[in-house]
C-alpha cells in the first residue's frame, strides 16, 4: 500500500479509510459529477468496495440514473454536504471523492472519464488517457 486512503466531511462528522490503494483514479466529466460538484468535473480514486470503511459518523445517499444508464448512489455528510463517495451499481468499486481525503495531493489521475460531457472550458489533463464515455 502507498499512502493510506483517509478522509472525511467539512465537519468531521464522517470519517472513512480504504484498507486497499486506488484501483484507478479518475476525472470524471459526467453531468452527474458536474452537478453533484458544482465543477467541470469529479476527481475520484476507486477502491475495491469491501476495502472502503466508515470510521465515524454515517452518509446519506442520494440514487440517481447515471450518464452511464447505471445506478450510483452519491454518500455524503446530512450535516455539511461534503460530498464523500458513489457507490457505481454493478461495479466492485466504490468512487471516493478526492476533495473529501486528508491528503488530496494522494490524485494522480489515470484517466479522464466521459468528457463527451465536458464544458468547453474544463480543463484537461496532459498525457492522461481519455475517454468519451466509460472505459471498456
Amino acid at each position: 500500500m502507498a499512502a493510506k486512503i483517509v478522509g472525511g466531511c467539512m465537519c468531521g462528522a464522517v470519517r472513512y479509510e480504504s484498507t486497499a490503494d486506488a484501483v484507478m483514479q479518475a476525472s470524471c466529466y459526467c453531468r452527474d459529477c458536474q452537478r453533484s460538484t458544482g465543477g467541470a468535473f469529479a476527481p475520484v480514486l476507486l477502491v475495491p468496495k469491501e476495502a472502503f470503511k466508515l470510521t465515524k459518523g454515517q452518509l446519506k445517499h442520494y440514487e440517481v440514473t447515471a450518464d452511464s444508464g447505471n445506478k450510483v448512489s452519491r454518500g455524503f455528510c446530512a450535516n455539511c454536504g461534503s460530498p464523500i463517495i458513489s457507490i457505481l451499481a454493478g461495479m466492485p468499486f466504490t468512487a471516493i471523492k478526492v476533495g473529501s481525503l486528508d491528503d488530496p495531493s494522494q490524485f494522480h489521475p489515470t484517466a479522464s472519464i466521459f468528457v463527451a460531457s465536458a464544458p468547453a472550458w474544463a480543463p484537461h489533463f496532459a498525457g492522461v488517457p481519455t475517454f468519451a464515455r466509460s472505459p471498456s
